[in-house]
């Protein structure tokens, strides 16, 4: 090879990531399905993108933001995107439906969902029973906020029909809805729940941004945010699943060591809400229940399960093989290689 040629091929080389040299991904080109990316509860999967983490394992993505999760699995099922990054819970309902999906990279040890009712409509609230036939603003229906309505509503023998489920979003819309009374109570994330907390117009009543009260709403450890897709794409790009994983690891421990100031500089100002303060605030509240290693906890495929049968008991009573809705062969696999983020 001559001089020059040498040297054109080194410095390729170099403008490369290591993993990229390392192996040969399968699919480079990934698209990626999120409802409400600006949420803390998808802040690992900003974080990976704006810091180049997913640019530096070889990748070239592609993230489609929809009104809630429901709608990004709709992408995936139909074709229009690989992988979802959305709630945990979605890959029991998609085997009990036979379409197997698998999680394979977690954002979030806790829900973070919070119910809150509003103080204009429903100043008298005194339990979950004062929700019968009033209307519930959820980020999209069948999301987890909407899960996590049906779940709590369960616990104290209400019914899903027993309510009315609006969706507004994950955003000003959902803030909207509720200081102008069209709803009368919301199960959403932050940033939107600490805005509404801030300006007074919400009243708390669960909050599984605390990582002991969800264990005590859902009786264990309840898994959230995470990266999951068809079987059939970890089989056919084990590689290119390795990369999404390793990305997600990477932001999960970033985010661990990362202050308020590290945050407002990393995401879009869109994300703020126009007020940055009430987004430290919600990060501060959140960032307890974000994963520290993306790391599936044992247990945590029996709570969503029991959650969801308590909604669904055919779910329940389905047979379900836990063991194949997630793993933990890539996180670990990402740890291993990236022990400080």
């Amino acid at each position: 090879m001559k001089r020059r040629e040498f040297i054109a091929t080194g410095l390729a080389a170099a403008s490369l990531p290591f993993p990229a040299l390392a192996r040969s991904l399968e699919k480079p080109k990934v698209s990626i399905a999120v409802g409400g990316k600006n949420l803390f509860y998808y802040l690992p999967l900003t974080v990976a993108e704006q810091l180049g983490y997913f640019r530096d394992e070889g990748l070239d993505l592609s993230i489609v933001d929809f009104a809630g999760g429901s709608r990004a699995l709709q992408a995936v099922v139909g074709g229009s995107a690989d992988v979802v990054s959305g709630a945990f819970e979605h890959t029991i309902n998609m085997h009990y439906k036979g379409q197997p999906m698998r999680a394979f990279a977690l954002q979030g040890a806790a829900p973070q969902i919070v119910l809150g009712v509003n103080p204009k409509t429903m100043s008298g609230f005194k339990s979950i029973a004062d929700l019968k036939g009033r209307k519930i603003g959820v980020t999209a229906p069948g999301s987890s906020t909407n899960v996590m309505v049906n779940f709590v509503l369960a616990k104290a023998g209400l019914k899903p029909s027993d309510v009315s489920i609006v969706g507004v979003g994950a955003s000003n819309g959902a803030v909207a809805a509720m200081r102008s009374g069209q709803i009368d109570a919301i199960s959403n994330l932050d940033p939107v729940i600490t805005l509404l907390q801030r300006s007074g117009d919400l009243k708390i009543v669960t909050d599984t941004r605390i990582m002991a009260e969800a264990e005590k709403v859902f009786g264990g450890p309840m898994p959230a945010g995470c990266l999951y897709c068809p079987q059939s794409f970890i089989d056919r790009n084990p590689a290119t699943t390795q990369a999404l994983a390793n990305a997600i690891v990477r932001a999960d421990k970033w985010i661990q060591q990362a202050g308020p100031g590290d945050i407002i500089k990393v995401v879009p100002e869109s994300y703020l809400l126009g007020d940055r303060a009430a987004y430290i605030d919600g990060f501060l509240a959140a960032k307890q229940a974000l994963s520290p290693d993306g790391v599936f906890p044992a247990r945590g495929p029996e709570t969503a399960l029991r959650a969801l049968a308590s909604v669904d008991p055919k779910i329940g009573s389905a047979g379900v093989d836990l063991a194949a809705i997630f793993t933990n062969e890539f996180v670990r696999k990402a740890n291993a290689t990236y022990p400080n983020g």
